[in-house]
């Protein structure tokens, strides 16, 4: 076995290498750019070696500053994770030239899967399923009009080197196509420095479910059964489970066998991921092999008990699998959340900045319930414009679907992330959306279910109750506390007001208090518009989640203060709260709306980010639909597009510049 290992990553998956390096007894090396001196990876290693400057293309990228970090720590193999240098067969090769081992497949798998075009010929001629497509390269936006035409709309157009949804593009008609496959190649171009473009039938209504399968250099491979991933967003995935509440065994069985078939094929070595798009009748069609790690991994691990690392390693050190086919039997139901730097009110644009509160939900087992959280930050931490915006992987195990479902909820709920937006209203909201429930999905459900973004929910007439009670007695619980203040002026024996009306939101809600007193831990009983519900909660000032129940029911929710008032988070909800009495209640309503300011002439930047291209002109007419501008943030191009016919008059940036969230692009007259 392995004494040292070099990760050559970052963030939470150099992070999670480290944890079963370490649980294994082997010392880890972490390497970091200018931008991760202070990282949680460098932190965790035994040793760290510096690469370069931020920009990936300066450091993790290169090849020659891995392998000589290797040489001058004594490290004998590299752990790739994913993304990076983890599915380079150049790489590979040349760590074994060097005498180093890495810790994945060979290079002649990596090349014969990592290449979207050639895989699937590779797949064809294997006698696997493949989507119908054009395989060979494409020459320009006229071409692949041409081939779309041949193929039929709708159309995927894809980076041959793509992944993690970069230089991918749906298109429906001619005009897609031309624009699609143009930010498909300059994307695959920036990202993967390879510009090769081809393209697919598009499946609809289609499933992502993909089979891990893990070999060693004996000739042994099995597979671990699916993880459903078809809670995607712009082709990213954003929420994955196993196993999929849409397979059947016989299904299973047979996606499985041919997962293996394919490896053997490739002579294939370590973990590695088959995927399959699944149409509504349970037909199969290959994807691609992705020849690492994946990054929803963890819900395989929790529903088989294999750690896919750990075997990872231990087949790179020529070690056979210790199990077979017959050993592996899938256990409860696990979900994976990734929590991402992005704001999803405004259509999920990435945000950047420093972590001024991280405080995610204790891991381990609760009775039935799993949570464990794979993340490469910690508060204080800065979320940089480098590199991938994700912040956490957060998973939750328990015997059936729906409380691992449940579990996630209350995960979610308690997960406190400041100083940036993130996305965790949008998975709370997810967690309890009837249709996910169901297990009803596609990897059209986003924008099926959104198709105007994620807006602010309102919340019902049952949620108002919930959340009228959390307020009243947080303000009880403050309002106590205060009194306990010696040098604090008040009425002696005042009684404690019994009629309160708390606003969440728009809407105003009558509270009458039952009980005379307020005790701490909180315990009290209320008739919130007219029902009684009883309220305990061991909640104290200055925590941010308020945990405990609500006539009866377990709640999490996150407290934030606000101008006289709290902000409350819940399972996808954001309301503020004020708490009145009955006649300041009457006066607020009289009080003015303040509106928000008319920006229907300005072109602002929706995202810290770089203007790649102005693409009008002042005094340009232009119509709804057309593009305006393009901007690049965390590897990826939003095309800013007119949301009416309009008239250019002043533009204030160029390519090139770096421009913060809220600046002016363009004027329209």
């Amino acid at each position: 076995m392995f004494k040292k290992i070099l990760i050559a990553n970052r963030g939470e998956i150099a992070c999670r290498v480290i944890k079963t390096a370490r649980r294994m007894g082997i010392s880890t090396v972490a390497v970091y750019s200018d931008a991760d001196r202070d990282a949680l990876h460098v932190e965790m290693a035994d040793e760290a070696v510096y690469i370069g400057p931020a920009a990936a293309s300066e450091s993790y990228l290169i090849a020659e500053k891995i392998i000589a970090a290797c040489k001058a720590t004594g490290a004998e193999a590299v752990h790739p994770g994913y993304g990076f240098l983890s599915e380079r067969a150049a790489f590979c090769a040349e760590l074994e030239k060097q005498g180093i081992v890495f810790i994945g497949p060979k290079p002649k798998a990596i090349m014969a899967m990592g290449d979207k075009i050639e895989s699937k010929k590779f797949a064809n001629a294997a006698g696997v399923s493949t989507v119908p497509g054009h395989l060979g390269i494409i020459d320009d936006a006229a071409h692949a009009e041409t081939i779309a035409g041949r193929i039929g709309y709708p159309v995927m157009i894809k980076a041959s080197a793509g992944g993690g949804g970069k230089g991918m593009r749906i298109a429906w008609n001619k005009a897609e196509v031309r624009d699609g496959f143009e930010r498909a190649r300059s994307e695959a171009k920036s990202s993967f420095g390879d510009d090769r473009i081809f393209i697919e039938k598009f499946v609809v209504e289609p499933r992502h479910i993909e089979i891990q399968v893990l070999a060693d250099a004996h000739g042994n491979v099995v597979y671990l059964g699916e993880r459903e991933c078809s809670i995607q967003r712009r082709n990213q995935k954003v929420a994955e489970e196993a196993p999929s509440p849409f397979l059947d065994e016989k299904t299973r069985k047979a996606m499985g066998e041919q997962s293996v078939a394919l490896a053997k094929a490739v002579e294939y070595q370590s973990a590695g991921t088959v995927e399959f798009i699944v149409d509504r009748d349970r037909n199969f069609y290959f994807l691609e092999m992705n020849t690492r790690l994946q990054v929803e991994h963890p819900v395989t691990e929790l529903v088989t008990g294999i750690d896919l690392v750990e075997q990872m390693i231990r087949v790179a050190a020529g070690e056979p699998l210790s199990f077979g086919q017959e050993d592996v039997s899938l256990d409860g139901w696990a979900i994976e959340s990734r929590l991402y730097a992005e704001d999803p009110y405004r259509n999920f644009l990435p945000s950047i900045g420093r972590l001024t509160r991280y405080r995610p939900p204790a891991e381990g087992r609760t009775g039935n319930v799993v949570v464990r959280n794979d993340t490469g930050v910690f508060e204080g931490a800065e979320i940089s414009m480098y590199y991938d915006p994700m912040i956490a992987k957060l998973c939750t195990w328990a015997p059936t679907r729906g409380e691992a479902i449940d579990a996630m909820g209350r995960a979610l709920d308690g997960f406190v992330v400041d100083g940036i937006e993130h996305n965790v209203p949008f998975l709370s909201a997810l967690m309890k959306h009837p249709r996910w429930r169901e297990g009803r999905l596609s990897t059209g459900f986003i924008a099926e279910e959104y198709p105007d973004g994620f807006a602010p929910m309102k919340p019902d007439r049952q949620e108002e109750a919930t959340l009228a009670a959390i307020a009243l007695s947080a303000s009880l619980i403050e309002t106590n506390r205060r009194d306990g203040f010696a040098d604090r002026l008040r009425a002696a024996s005042a009684p404690l007001r019994e009629h309160w009306v708390v606003k969440t939101g728009e809407n105003y809600v009558d509270v009458r208090l039952l009980d005379g007193l307020v005790t701490i831990p909180f315990d009290m009983d209320m008739a919130v518009e007219g029902e009684n519900r009883s309220v305990i909660t061991d909640w104290r000032p200055g925590d941010p989640v308020w945990s405990g129940k609500v006539g009866g029911r377990d709640i999490t929710a996150q407290i934030r203060p606000v101008l006289n008032g709290l902000r409350i988070d819940w399972q996808g909800l954001s309301v503020t709260a004020k708490v009145f009495s009955p006649r300041h209640a009457e006066l607020d309503r009289l009080m003015p709306v303040k509106l928000p300011p008319d920006t229907s002439k300005l072109l602002l930047c929706p995202m810290p980010g770089l203007v790649v291209a102005i693409a009008v002109a002042e005094g340009q007419e232009v119509k709804a639909g057309e593009t305006l501008a393009i901007v690049e943030a965390m590897k990826m191009e939003n095309v800013l597009r007119a949301e009416r016919d309009l008239v250019v008059s002043k533009i204030n940036a160029a390519a090139g510049e770096s421009l913060a969230v809220d600046a002016v692009i363009m004027e329209f007259a």
